[in-house]
């Protein structure tokens, strides 16, 4: 008995319908990337394991998928280590690639390896799937696509004021209304750990806070405690927990907290520069927010953080997340080359406009017109008109064989097909079509000689 066939955990088939919905997606996010300026990109789907590994802090690395040797891999571990068991010590004998776990680290590397072809500062867009060895669950899937813009070559914080301004933009046009941008600043976050005493911890401090909203205030307490970060620290961190309040009551609050700290008032600095110019030039329908506890968990981030989470009412992770990294591309030999950029999660969104029934209504309409086919000499006239219906643009086909008409008419139901076509003897002896609307349940005829008066009517 043949096995049924199955697909691993996390990843997806998608039928047409699902197709033509996340074609929608990217291609509002490719145009609004391209009017903004961006160019294109694209890297290989997996890199040197070195490449990847240590750039996304300890819990990241464990998320990466490798990818085993070629041939023999086994013989190639001596004995010793083979008994040892130990998967840290296992792991570089036997496999030295990775799939990518996200875009950020491949850019980089992609721009060291072409510095002197580019022209910086340089703004890139990339819209390629990216693997997480996560558990997977609603919104959370192991293969997925990231949709990313960066910035690299400049420092200026009007990088930051443009990607905010691009995700509304992305947002405004999927009439995603509501979408919440959640700022922080990785300086903010350092100088806490340093004016609480837990400087030498700081990404304990800040992959600990980022899960607040997860496991909650006690959740992140004990996580803290266990990884070292004294009671009195964390009890001085306190303010962090409270409810949030709006971006003045925030930074009032902050202002007190970082006092002692340059580094700290130097990401407050950062931050209202931000957040003024947006409130100058105006969101279309987004909300920009300050987060403290965002931290977005990576280690490249420097300065800006952002998260986007959906409309209230959605139950979702971010749909979108990003910041600033001063030195990405340092870890490959290119030094003080500053970067910032942003990713649009297109599982998620398309999850969040189902929810939302936000998808057009006509979107997975893959075919406008069918024709019924009445036999041979009915069919050639069919496909001399499907073709000419095809060079105007329309998407339009004939059903293949003579088959029952409740058959085809079903077939066209199943397509959602706007309108049918029937060109039968009667038509043929005085060269007309009759177009089914299957909408409304109405025909009309048209001359076959006047193809452009259908044409007239389908706009």
């Amino acid at each position: 008995m043949a096995q049924k066939p199955s697909i691993p955990k996390g990843t997806r088939d998608f039928n047409p319908s699902e197709i033509a919905k996340r074609n929608y997606i990217f291609d509002i996010i490719k145009r609004n990337f391209q009017t903004y300026g961006f160019q294109p990109i694209e890297t290989p789907s997996f890199e040197n394991s070195d490449t990847l590994l240590g750039k996304y802090g300890e819990e990241g690395d464990r998320l990466i998928f490798k990818i085993l040797n070629s041939g023999d891999f086994i013989s190639k571990v001596d004995d010793a280590t083979y008994a040892d068991k130990n998967s840290a010590t296992i792991a570089p004998r036997i496999t030295e690639k990775a799939l990518r776990y996200d875009l950020t680290v491949p850019f980089a590397r992609y721009v060291v390896m072409h510095q002197n072809e580019l022209d910086f500062p340089f703004k890139r867009y990339q819209i390629q799937p990216v693997w997480r060895a996560d558990r997977p669950q609603k919104g959370r899937f192991r293969e997925f696509f990231q949709c990313d813009a960066d910035v690299v070559g400049s420092d200026s914080l009007l990088q930051e004021v443009e990607l905010i301004q691009l995700y509304d933009a992305v947002f405004s046009e999927l009439k995603l209304d509501g979408t919440r941008i959640k700022m922080n600043n990785r300086k903010i976050l350092a100088g806490i750990a340093e004016v609480i005493g837990a400087k030498d911890l700081l990404i304990d401090f800040t992959v600990a806070l980022d899960k607040l909203d997860k496991i909650g205030e006690d959740g992140v307490k004990k996580e803290m405690l266990a990884k070292g970060i004294s009671e009195e620290a964390i009890e001085q961190a306190s303010p962090l927990f409270l409810p949030q309040g709006n971006n003045d009551e925030q930074l009032e609050r902050l202002d007190a907290l970082l006092k002692d700290s340059e580094e700290g008032k130097k990401g407050l600095e950062e931050l209202r520069f931000i957040l003024n110019t947006i409130a100058t030039l105006g969101l279309e329908s987004a909300n920009l927010s300050i987060d403290v506890t965002l931290a977005r968990g990576l280690n490249y981030y420097t300065g800006a953080i952002f998260e986007v989470a959906a409309p209230k009412g959605v139950k979702m992770g971010s749909i979108g997340g990003g910041g600033r990294y001063d030195d990405l591309t340092g870890i490959f030999g290119l030094k003080d080359v500053s970067g910032v950029g942003i990713s649009f999660g297109l599982d998620r969104i398309y999850l969040v406009l189902e929810d939302l029934n936000l998808f057009p209504e006509a979107i997975d309409q893959s075919l406008q017109v069918l024709c019924v086919n009445f036999g041979e000499k009915e069919a050639m006239a069919a496909l001399k008109l499907v073709s000419q219906l095809r060079k105007s643009g329309v998407k339009a086909d004939i059903y293949p064989s003579s088959a029952k008409m409740q058959k085809q008419m079903k077939y066209a139901n199943n397509r959602n097909v706007p309108y049918v076509i029937l060109i039968g003897e009667q038509e043929l002896d005085k060269n007309t079509f009759v177009v089914k609307n299957m909408k409304e349940g109405s025909q009309k005829e048209y001359s076959l000689s006047k193809v452009s008066d259908f044409l007239e009517h389908m706009r």
